[in-house]
């Protein structure tokens, strides 16, 4: 970064850091202590997919990759388009099984990444549900290698629970690298493992 950056406010990018994820196990314990929120088992990536060959084998390689153990009874991934066009990957473990669904998010990151794909890559999220039913996702942006917190309102409608956002977001400090910029706390309605 030269000197006119920094006189003109000026950033570099945060450059993608998906050890990041590996994170998210420790974040759930505090979540758990402080909120009573549980991991669902239910994970997702998303990233807008690109028309060509060398897309479709790589998007085939992550679903071998992750369907692998569905001979010794693993649930297979679950790919689905959002109403944006953008892809989705499923993965679901059980709940206890938290940090091999992370392992496997960051596999499917990796993979993208590896092959010359982290650009369409958007972002990841991680399920938790307390016992009243409120749903909540820890969500890593790609591109900023940062979390949020992202809480619809209980009873469906595009509406979110922004205290309890906030709230999470404090307990998290310590956990996560978050994101200070609530202007990209962007909504993921309807994402799968959510």
């Amino acid at each position: 970064m030269g000197i006119l950056d920094t006189l003109f406010g000026r950033t570099k990018p945060v450059k993608p850091d998906l050890d990041q994820l590996f994170g998210v196990p420790s974040a759930a314990l505090t979540l758990e202590a402080a909120a009573g929120f549980t991991p669902t088992g239910l994970g997702s990536v998303c990233f807008a997919a690109v028309e060509g060959a060398a897309f479709g084998q790589v998007e085939q390689q992550v679903r071998a990759l992750l369907d692998a153990d569905t001979e010794r009874g693993g649930v297979p991934v679950e790919a689905s388009k959002d109403g944006y066009g953008y892809s989705w990957l499923l993965a679901r473990h059980t709940p206890e099984e938290l940090p091999d669904l992370v392992n496997d998010l960051h596999a499917v990151n990796s993979e993208l990444e590896a092959n010359g794909f982290g650009p369409q890559l958007l972002c990841s999220l991680v399920g938790f549900r307390n016992p009243a039913g409120q749903s909540l996702a820890l969500v890593y942006l790609y591109k900023r290698g940062t979390f949020y917190p992202f809480a619809p309102m209980p009873g469906g409608g595009e509406r979110r629970n922004n205290p309890l956002e906030l709230q999470v977001n404090a307990m998290l400090g310590n956990d996560l690298r978050l994101e200070k910029d609530l202007s990209r706390w962007f909504p993921v309605w309807g994402a799968p493992g959510l």
